[in-house]
């Protein structure tokens, strides 16, 4: 478990300042407000399901102090749904961290310049 410092709010929880993340498999996390335990996200490391590289923002990247050296992962939200595989992925926003001072924003990608990405893209579309 990890401890990290949001610079930038999750969209619709912008009172959250401090986060956990917990990891489940290779795939799957959760990401728990630490002021509030019963607001939790289920996230996913989205280079487990397809390519997935974008230029990241340059106001992310003073927000969180990043370098060409700085250890930095990305992950997804996930909406989850039953049965799982109907779950829903939002790959227009993703979570950046740089691990190395613990720091934590969310970017919000261009529609227009990465078409390839959607808001609600199921899991059992990756699927083969």
């Amino acid at each position: 478990m990890q401890k990290y410092e949001i610079k930038s709010s999750i969209l619709g929880f912008e009172d959250i300042k401090h986060i956990e993340i917990h990891e489940i498999d290779d795939f799957f996390s959760t990401m728990q407000d630490t002021d509030n335990k019963d607001i939790s996200f289920t996230i996913v490391n989205p280079y487990q399901l397809r390519e997935y590289s974008f230029d990241l923002p340059s106001d992310i990247k003073v927000l969180l102090d990043i370098n060409e050296t700085s250890k930095i992962k990305v992950y997804n939200i996930v909406v989850i749904q039953k049965p799982l595989e109907e779950s829903t992925i939002n790959f227009l926003a993703p979570i950046i961290i740089n691990d190395d001072n613990k720091k934590i924003a969310q970017a919000i990608l261009n529609k227009t310049s990465h078409p390839e990405f959607g808001m609600a893209e199921t899991i059992k579309s990756f699927k083969e």
